[in-house]
């Protein structure tokens, strides 16, 4: 890490806004493969017009392509990975009624705009900010766009780790959180799928021939949400329950969705295999469980420290306060962070209502934390 004490560089918000406002029109939820591509495209093209070099995957199991730039100087040793999702939470359509673009005051409403196309645009402009004064930075920047972050990056986290490998650092655009603080730690997550098959049965003639599956499920899903344990820093949430045919049929099947979050991998191997294990209460019901460990917990360590108080001072210079917090939601810092590498998460804008039907930023958080991205990217080496 380099000198601090440069002039802090000067940057537009308006610009900054309106580059922004060019991604959040492409509305781009996780399970709709075409529609994130078209936000793929978007990113690309704007990174091809500044010189990066382009590395583009094709997505499987129906999600969107893997997008990866780099700038065209540093060679190819380790240098800086810029990790960032072009996949949202909010269905196509948003735009036009209930979560139309807009700006009251210092809040700038759009679905994603705070988790997180702000951030990611913002890692962009700064890079663009460089090109543009004709400056290299002493280490290559990788930017990679990953297209399901929002649904556990099942697609991209071998590629997300083996970049994080080839690199000295990781900065991931994520919102800030509580007031423009970045994210040194995180819970981990696990998630699984619960499937308990019964026995079909008219509900009125043959009522004691059946064995309801969602009877079944009802035991699992209350021993399930009883795991969780404030004190320990442990939650567990069904978050998703399909089942039964018809009213007057005893239900067959039952599925239930169910998110968990640890602290700590010693909460991990305690509370993972127990969902794992579950077995059947009925005894003629059977029960299937899927899944596992999700994204891994991490925390600051000495490399997250280092690399913070190294951030920190940027922002002292630049003119703001860089305070940083644990969280539990998770990213794909998680999984950065768990190999060693050292990570600082939640650079983007500040704002509020990530996954809501308020969802915004704060438009005087862009020209401070661009700012910090450019002199991230010009001190560390």
């Amino acid at each position: 890490m380099t000198d601090k004490t440069s002039n802090t560089p000067q940057v537009d918000p308006d610009e900054i806004l309106d580059g922004i406002k060019t991604w959040v029109d492409i509305e781009s939820p996780s399970n709709d493969g075409e529609a994130v591509n078209r936000m793929v495209d978007k990113v690309e093209s704007d990174m091809r017009a500044i010189g990066a070099e382009i590395d583009r995957t094709p997505g499987r199991d129906g999600f969107g392509d893997i997008l990866t730039a780099r700038t065209p100087w540093g060679g190819d040793g380790p240098g800086i990975l810029v990790v960032s999702h072009t996949d949202t939470v909010h269905p196509i359509g948003m735009l036009d009624d209930i979560l139309r673009w807009r700006r009251e005051g210092d809040s700038v409403f759009g679905p994603g705009i705070y988790d997180m196309k702000s951030g990611a645009y913002m890692a962009y402009y700064a890079y663009r900010h460089l090109v543009r004064q004709g400056r290299q930075t002493a280490l290559p920047i990788t930017f990679m766009y990953v297209p399901e972050e929002e649904v556990g990056s099942p697609t991209s986290q071998a590629a997300i780790e083996a970049a994080a490998r080839a690199n000295k650092y990781v900065l991931v655009t994520e919102p800030a959180r509580e007031g423009g603080k970045i994210v040194t730690g995180r819970r981990g997550s696990a998630r699984f799928k619960v499937t308990v098959t019964g026995v079909p049965a008219h509900s009125g003639l043959r009522h004691q021939d059946g064995r309801s599956a969602i009877k079944e499920m009802a035991h699992h899903i209350l021993w399930i949400e009883g795991l969780t344990d404030y004190d320990r820093n442990v939650t567990t949430s069904v978050g998703l329950i399909s089942g039964g045919t018809g009213t007057n049929v005893v239900p067959s099947e039952c599925v239930i969705e169910v998110d968990m979050r640890l602290p700590d991998m010693e909460a991990v191997e305690e509370f993972v295999p127990q969902v794992l294990d579950r077995k059947n209460i009925d005894p003629d019901c059977t029960v299937t469980v899927e899944g596992g460990l999700n994204r891994p917990p991490y925390h600051k360590d000495d490399g997250i420290t280092s690399l913070y108080e190294h951030a920190k001072g940027l922002a002292e210079d630049i003119g703001f306060d860089l305070q940083d917090m644990y969280t539990g939601g998770g990213s794909d810092g998680n999984f950065t962070a768990a190999l060693g590498v050292p990570t600082l998460d939640g650079l983007g804008a500040d704002g509020k209502g990530a996954h809501a039907h308020d969802e915004q930023i704060y438009f005087s958080s862009l020209e401070p934390r661009t700012a910090l991205w450019i002199r991230l990217f010009e001190t560390l080496e």
